[in-house]
């Protein structure tokens, strides 16, 4: 079943979902020259709150710098645009997608010259591995395909173009019966999920890959180390090697989509007893938790649509 909704903010007013179009000739259709965000709103007592809206639309902000967009609104009009558009569409809780792109003017790898368009979209999506995934946790592969590697691409930015190296490992897991890819970086290092990032937990420590290894510096990364280090857990940024994966106590997931979800196996091999471990189940309750409203939003995180 599609993804849809009644409105669609874009390029600073609000259009029926089927009258929100481009032009086929559309640079960023051509060339990928869009930057991009996911966000989640969720559902909470005092209605919907939307997680770190600031943090990513800094990050949009930032991508777009990277990709040379010059955006047409500020940080705080975006984030004024997501709450609008949440309460335009009558959502208790969804998936939040602004998006800026090149738009029509000529074709030619420098796009500079063509308009930038910008939307914003949100839609009711549930849980992107499954909802069994965050009891049961996923079996992933480790994939075939490498991230690109320091200097061929901006690892730090969410542009449309670089998710094809997303997509390769993705389609190579589903066709082989995972639900999910982890990615080597060019060395040989673990770096991320197809959309993912991943963390490691060995001994009652908490790991994951640097951002210096070509991965996406996760808002929802950033929130899952803020949340062991408040229970106590030492959280350690550090290169993971392909065989400590298989050693591993426990390994997830973390990411908008993909929230906290366990991995259950790598390659076929079980991770710990093949089952979510006690301190992923931790992390998950409390990020759910505070996400939900059902605990005290104590790192400011929740901006509130209704407030």
């Amino acid at each position: 079943m599609p993804m849809r909704a009644d409105w669609m903010w874009m390029d600073g007013e609000f259009v029926p979902w089927d009258d929100a179009k481009v032009h086929v000739f559309a640079h960023a259709l051509h060339y990928g020259t869009s930057v991009f965000e996911g966000i989640r709103a969720y559902k909470t007592p005092k209605g919907p709150a939307v997680f770190r809206l600031h943090e990513h639309m800094v990050r949009f902000a930032n991508s777009a710098r990277i990709m040379r967009i010059d955006l047409p609104y500020t940080v705080e009009e975006l984030e004024q645009a997501v709450v609008d558009t949440i309460a335009k569409n009558k959502l208790d809780a969804c998936y939040i997608r602004p998006l800026a792109f090149r738009g029509y003017d000529r074709l030619g790898l420098d796009g500079r010259s063509c308009p930038v368009q910008v939307i914003i979209g949100t839609v009711p999506w549930g849980t992107y591995l499954g909802e069994e995934a965050l009891t049961k946790g996923v079996d992933v592969m480790v994939s075939t395909w490498r991230r690109y590697a320091p200097g061929t691409a901006a690892s730090v930015a969410k542009i449309g173009g670089q998710y094809v190296n997303s997509q390769f490992s993705a389609m190579e897991a589903h066709d082989l019966g995972y639900h999910e890819a982890i990615v080597l970086d060019v060395y040989g290092y673990v770096a991320e999920g197809s959309g993912e990032n991943i963390f490691m937990v060995k001994d009652g420590k908490l790991y994951t890959p640097p951002v210096s290894q070509s991965i996406l510096a996760g808002i929802t990364r950033d929130s899952i180390m803020t949340l062991a280090r408040d229970m106590g857990i030492e959280v350690y940024e550090h290169p993971i090697s392909r065989d400590m994966l298989y050693n591993a106590d426990e390994l997830f997931f973390c990411g908008t989509a993909a929230e906290v979800t366990p991995i259950r196996s790598v390659d076929r091999i079980p991770i710990g007893n093949g089952a979510r471990g006690p301190i992923t189940k931790a992390l998950q309750e409390e990020f759910f938790a505070i996400t939900k409203g059902e605990k005290p939003d104590r790192h400011g995180w929740l901006r509130y649509v209704y407030e």
